[in-house]
Formats: C-alpha cells, sequence, structure tokens
C-alpha cells in the first residue's frame, strides 16, 4: 500500500496534467500532520505527544535530575516526599480521599512554590514503585514549562474548556520514564471561572480515579493571590505550603492557611532555611519541614 505521502503526490501530478495550478511540492506542514496523525483506535500512550528536558541545564538550576550525582538538595526531598507518598498511596495514618492529588502552593509569589513542585516531582520520578504527572495549575502566571526549558502548548484550560478533549492528548511523555506533564494551557479570559466549574471537578475526580497509581502534583497559584488556589484546594487530598525564611510575614502564613483549613493534610515547607553548618550558618536551598495532618 503506498503511504499517505506517496498518495498526495500522485493525486498532485494528476491534478497537474488535468491543467490545474498546484504548488510543485506539497506543503511540509501538511504532509508532517497527515503522517504523524495517529490511528482512531491507537492507544494513550500513542496519542501523547513527547518532550525532551535537558538534564544537565536542570542540575545547574538546581533541580533535582535522575542522572545527576547525589546531593543536598535531593536528599532534602527525599525526605519531604516519603509522607506524601505514603499518604497517596493509603499507607498513611488514615485513608485521605484524592491522596493522590498533591497542590504546591504559597501565600504570596516569590516564595518556591515552582521550584518546590518542579523538584518534588523530579524526586518522585526516581521511585521504582510510582509514576508522578506533574500539572502547571498556576494559569494566570504560568512557569513551569519555562523552568523546564519546553514549548507552551495544550493543556490543563484546553480539556476544561472542551470536555470532548482527551487527557492523553494533552499529556507530555518526557525522557523521564515515570513523569509526565500537563502544560497550562491555551490563556483564556475566563480561566478562574474555568478552574472553579463542574467541568474542573469532573476533570479532577477522573484524574484521581483514573490515574489512582499516579501521584499528581498540581503548581498552584498562591493562595492569597488568586482566587482558583482555593478551589483546587478544595479538591486536594494534601497541599504543600511553602514559606521562605526571613521573608513571609507570619500573619499571611496564617491568612493563607485559613483558606485552606478543610483539607486533610497540610505541610508546610520552609524555602531557603539557614541551616547550621560547622563554623556557623549556612544559606542556601535548605528546608525546614512542618507536619500537620488533620483527621478525615
Amino acid at each position: 500500500m503506498n503511504s499517505l505521502i506517496e498518495q498526495a503526490a500522485q493525486r498532485l501530478e494528476q491534478l497537474r496534467q488535468a491543467g490545474a495550478e498546484m504548488p510543485e511540492t506539497p506543503p511540509v506542514a501538511t504532509t508532517f500532520a497527515a503522517a504523524q496523525t495517529p490511528a482512531a483506535d491507537a492507544p494513550p500512550s500513542a496519542l501523547s505527544r513527547r518532550v525532551e528536558i535537558d538534564l544537565e541545564a536542570l542540575a545547574l538550576a538546581g533541580i533535582v535530575s535522575p542522572n545527576a550525582p547525589r546531593s543536598q538538595i535531593a536528599d532534602q526531598f527525599r525526605v519531604i516526599k516519603r509522607p506524601l507518598i505514603s499518604n497517596a498511596m493509603g499507607k498513611g495514618p488514615s485513608m485521605i480521599a484524592n491522596g493522590n492529588l498533591i497542590m504546591i502552593t504559597s501565600a504570596l509569589p516569590g516564595e518556591g512554590k515552582s521550584f518546590t513542585a518542579i523538584n518534588l516531582a523530579m524526586s518522585i520520578a526516581t521511585e521504582l514503585d510510582y509514576t508522578v504527572m506533574l500539572v502547571d495549575a498556576d494559569v494566570g502566571r504560568p512557569s513551569v514549562m519555562n523552568m523546564l526549558g519546553l514549548p507552551i502548548g495544550p493543556g490543563l484550560l484546553d480539556l476544561v474548556a472542551d470536555e470532548s478533549q482527551d487527557l492523553s492528548r494533552m499529556l507530555l511523555k518526557t525522557n523521564i520514564d515515570k513523569l509526565t506533564i500537563l502544560p497550562s494551557g491555551t490563556p483564556h479570559a475566563r480561566a478562574t471561572e474555568l478552574l472553579a466549574s463542574d467541568a474542573m471537578t469532573r476533570l479532577l475526580n477522573d484524574m484521581a480515579k483514573r490515574y489512582a497509581d499516579r501521584i499528581i502534583i498540581f503548581d498552584s497559584p498562591p493562595l492569597l493571590l488568586a482566587t482558583e488556589s482555593r478551589v483546587l484546594a478544595s479538591h486536594m487530598g494534601q497541599i504543600v505550603m511553602v514559606v521562605r525564611a526571613q521573608k513571609t510575614l507570619q500573619s499571611d502564613v496564617a491568612q493563607a492557611l485559613a483558606t485552606i483549613e478543610a483539607c486533610p493534610v497540610k505541610l508546610m515547607l520552609l524555602n531557603q532555611a539557614r541551616t547550621v553548618a560547622k563554623g556557623g550558618y549556612e544559606n542556601g536551598y535548605g528546608y525546614g519541614y512542618g507536619y500537620e495532618q488533620q483527621q478525615a
């Protein structure tokens, strides 16, 4: 059987012989699209797009990389992820609804939540028994794709705006075997309303159930800056609130925590903490770790 490209070329030649004015060669973009369109019965994995993450660049930026040598920050995230994984897989003190949906947020911008979300996802991706999906849910100021050096594209907002869209088509498979990414999607004038809609609720419930063996990390907007983060929080099983040492006011922390009281598990992570080392204090990506759990 002739390929799609060969068929197109033959058809063009027939039209030329009939006297039609046609370009000498078929448009490259059209040919590529036709050749790459998956069959209607293709498995979900065939529908996902694939991207390459520059792991060396990530390591230089202080982000956990599966191929990087052991580091202080990698060790810190090993500690941070352990209770989150236990809760997500139902191995914690109690069963948590949507425990595999984990939101990373902060009170205000600039506290390191996106950096934390990416590092946590990367750290979980090194696990032998679990996979992880990283969702850029900060639709007003998306930064995950930029931090990973990846092009923007359709994603979360497109799925909520049009429920006929297939989640598998929006997911990005990466060169890290156990990590997939869902971009924030096409900017929308009513992004806040979309995230607060019933369609968003259905999508989150579908994610939690369809991917019950997968941990899903949401990089959320700051709690005191955007109302959509509070809507997201109402569907999460676990929330990690990033607090920047020596910067975030205690009153802002208290106000932000008050907006997520209903979440069964809340954890606080202290970013850029000063840690005691020989000869005095050492400043860097130190993380203090606090844990607060409410019984569901």
